[in-house]
């Protein structure tokens, strides 16, 4: 079966679904052929949809720039099939990597480390490190595999725009502008994957994820830190605005019962607009306008998975001003509040 697809824009996509049960080996070599040529294949990983290009094909690579409408200078994350990839593509696998890709990988944590020069720059904005994983998805694993390269992947939305966890969300930015579409249903988690810098010592957590901070640090039995912001970001997501709804958002932070408070002075400030306040189960009947539910505060992950689709629902019910409720920020939250803070039009703090 062979495929063959022109690297122009305004194309039709070809969508091919693809449980991850019961996975099509037909269709998953029909998109390896894609990747192969230079062609754009979305595919889903265990955190959100990604827009995938054979890493190691530079003409490739700048097509999801010009797609997505990204900055040049925000570098990708590589996704590799096998651990031994790892050594492939980074001059150098320091020890806490070992450890870290035993225990978490195949999953949602993200190394940075110095790369090897077949990685081409315009995969990591031109600095001498590469951001690589190893998703945990059965679809994107057969998908690098059956193509035989890395896959350079930042998530399948129009850049700035929520992160897709639906194939709905990712026919609604790309449809037309990219080659194959695979469709696996809703992704797990939700949010992206941890990035840890281990160029530093100690090591960086550039951006929160699923695996959070205390399970890094118990599995290296060493400290970690936090870094919110560089000039000549080494990861996706720490320079540029991310995540965002078209309503304006107001994020409110601070003690729960001071945001209740602070969230019906807003719903009377705010009187003639279309308002929605997203709240935790546990407020679910505290406010009388719009309340969307997205989850309870005792289990930060269905927070997590509901979060991009929220945004996205409420732009399309046409909502103008959405107010979300903070989360105490420790363990998964901390990196739920990291996107809400990235897509706020405001902060507020209560």
């Amino acid at each position: 079966m062979s495929h063959r697809f022109s690297a122009v824009r305004n194309h039709k996509t070809l969508i091919l679904r693809v449980s991850p049960r019961d996975i099509d080996q037909d269709k998953i070599r029909v998109a390896a052929e894609i990747i192969r040529n230079g062609g754009l294949v979305v595919f889903p990983t265990e955190t959100v949809y990604g827009l995938g290009a054979n890493a190691l094909n530079p003409n490739a690579v700048k097509r999801i720039f010009i797609v997505k409408g990204r900055p040049i200078d925000n570098p990708l994350i590589v996704h590799v099939a096998k651990i031994e990839w790892l050594y492939r593509y980074v001059e150098y696998v320091p020890k806490e990597a070992r450890i870290l890709a035993e225990k978490f990988w195949p999953g949602p944590l993200t190394f940075v480390l110095k790369k090897k020069d077949m990685i081409p720059d315009v995969v990591t904005a031109g600095l001498d490190t590469v951001a690589i994983r190893m998703p945990s998805h059965n679809v994107a694993l057969a998908l690098i595999s059956s193509a035989n390269t890395p896959i350079a992947a930042p998530s399948a939305n129009k850049s700035g725009r929520p992160s897709p966890t639906r194939v709905e969300h990712v026919i609604e930015d790309l449809d037309g502008e990219v080659d194959c579409i695979i469709d696996s249903g809703e992704t797990l988690i939700g949010i992206e994957s941890t990035v840890l810098d281990l160029t530093e010592d100690p090591p960086i957590i550039l951006r929160p994820g699923y695996i959070t901070k205390e399970m890094i640090e118990d599995a290296l039995g060493k400290e970690v830190i936090y870094l919110s912001y560089s000039d000549r970001p080494k990861s996706p997501g720490m320079k540029y605005r991310h995540y965002a709804p078209r309503a304006k958002l107001y994020l409110v932070t601070g003690n729960e019962s001071k945001i209740k408070q602070k969230i019906k002075e807003l719903i009377h400030e705010f009187e003639g607009e279309k308002i929605a306040v997203v709240v935790t189960e546990e407020n679910r009947d505290d406010y009388g306008v719009y309340t969307c539910v997205i989850g309870s505060r005792m289990n930060p992950l269905e927070i997590a998975r509901n979060l991009f689709d929220t945004l996205r629902t409420l732009d399309k019910k046409g909502f103008t001003t959405i107010i979300f409720e903070g989360l105490e920020e420790k363990g998964l939250a901390y990196a739920i509040m990291n996107r809400l803070r990235k897509a706020a039009t405001k902060i507020i703090e209560a």
